[in-house]
């Protein structure tokens, strides 16, 4: 039987990051001893009260369906938080969802229609393409790449790119994959522009808690952007919960109304037990996010140390766990090079809309960033 696949599907690619990582582990199945820094996966066990909370859950019998659109307790825990970002937040303008992704693949099919302008800031997380393009919208991108991945000197290309035919703005901040926050000023310009050609912009915030030397402003905080903002973020990087797949969205109540249709249809609700635990992460862990916080900027730092004895200068982020490595034009050859000669899994800058680069993901211990900083040197990769 041949299949005619449908054409949404066709037109998006496998994640590059996930590819790599599968790659990675193919290679450890044989034996072979591979430095992964490929995943964003924080490698910090998830809090053992976080733990505890879940397990008391699901003894107390939170194992069947929730309301959709999340338990309550859970949906005001989001609200105050975001309360305490400077947000107008309401628990009735909240959507928990199984991971972030989630919640960006709804925001996506809720907005775009056919041949609707989608506007990403290059380099951008590999998924928010593959969404634009399942929702049959029409790319525009804006490359951030020549200012060091700072938005506020692009302010001017990114005027020239929307109008008031663009649909939806995707701002990520800190940022997959530079680990850049942008400035207020930055923000501030993005306001600016959605204002005046009434666009929607997800502010997409995943990594917020992760945030170094900068302080990181929420885009629905600011005049103008609370009618017009959807805030996407989660537990899967902060707290260490990737498995637990859990994140939301908070937007105006209408919008919200639309987009728990589609979840109502998809994935009904997340996971019972797995939301008592989300109560847990976001209300008593500051103590555990600080030291992994802290662990990170270390690492940080001692990387981009290790690579300046090499004679490479990286861009240093203020924010998440990734670095971006200038290597040669071909990144792709380059990347396949590091994982088959040096063992070490990086990905490829084009993935994300930067050939030349390759996304180094710090969330690994010391000892084996120093050992892919030395196998990439002995293997002249830098």
């Amino acid at each position: 039987m041949s299949f005619d696949f449908a054409a949404r599907v066709q037109r998006v690619e496998p994640s590059a990051t996930l590819a790599i990582s599968n790659k990675a582990g193919e290679l450890e199945e044989q034996g072979v001893d591979v430095v992964d820094l490929s995943v964003g996966e924080p490698d910090f066990p998830t809090p053992q009260n976080v733990v505890d909370a879940g397990q008391e859950a699901m003894d107390a019998g939170h194992t069947g369906y929730t309301s959709s659109n999340g338990i309550r307790e859970l949906r005001e825990a989001i609200a105050e938080k975001l309360q305490g970002d400077g947000i107008d937040a309401d628990a009735d303008e909240v959507i928990v969802t199984p991971g972030g992704k989630q919640a960006l693949f709804e925001t996506f099919q809720t907005l775009v229609d056919d041949g609707d302008e989608v506007v990403l800031l290059d380099p951008a997380w590999v998924s928010y393409e593959a969404m634009a393009k399942l929702s049959n919208g029409s790319l525009n991108r804006v490359d951030l790449a020549p200012y060091d991945f700072q938005l506020e000197p692009a302010l001017d290309d990114l005027s020239d790119a929307v109008s008031d035919d663009t649909e939806l703005l995707v701002v990520n901040s800190p940022s997959n994959p530079t680990g850049a926050v942008y400035s207020d000023a930055a923000l501030e310009g993005v306001r600016d522009l959605a204002v005046e050609h009434d666009i929607t912009v997800i502010s997409d915030e995943i990594y917020k808690e992760i945030t170094y030397d900068a302080d990181l402003t929420s885009l629905a905080s600011m005049d103008g952007m609370a009618e017009r903002t959807v805030t996407i973020n989660g537990f899967s990087k902060a707290y260490s919960m990737t498995g637990w797949r859990l994140g939301y969205l908070h937007a105006p109540e209408d919008l919200v109304s639309q987009a728990a249709k589609l979840h109502s249809h998809s994935v009904s609700c997340a996971v019972n037990f797995v939301q008592h635990a989300g109560v847990e992460a976001i209300t008593n862990t500051d103590e555990a996010v600080s030291e992994m916080r802290d662990a990170f900027r270390e690492r940080r730092d001692m990387l981009a140390d290790l690579f300046a004895e090499h004679d490479v200068e990286v861009p240093v982020g203020d924010g998440a766990f990734y670095m971006m490595l200038p290597v040669d034009e071909d990144d792709t050859s380059w990347c396949e090079r590091a994982i088959e000669e040096a063992h070490v899994a990086t990905v490829p800058g084009s993935a994300f809309g930067s050939p030349g680069y390759a996304r180094i993901s710090y969330a690994a211990s010391e000892e084996r960033l120093r050992e892919a900083v030395e196998r990439l040197a002995e293997h002249d990769l830098i």
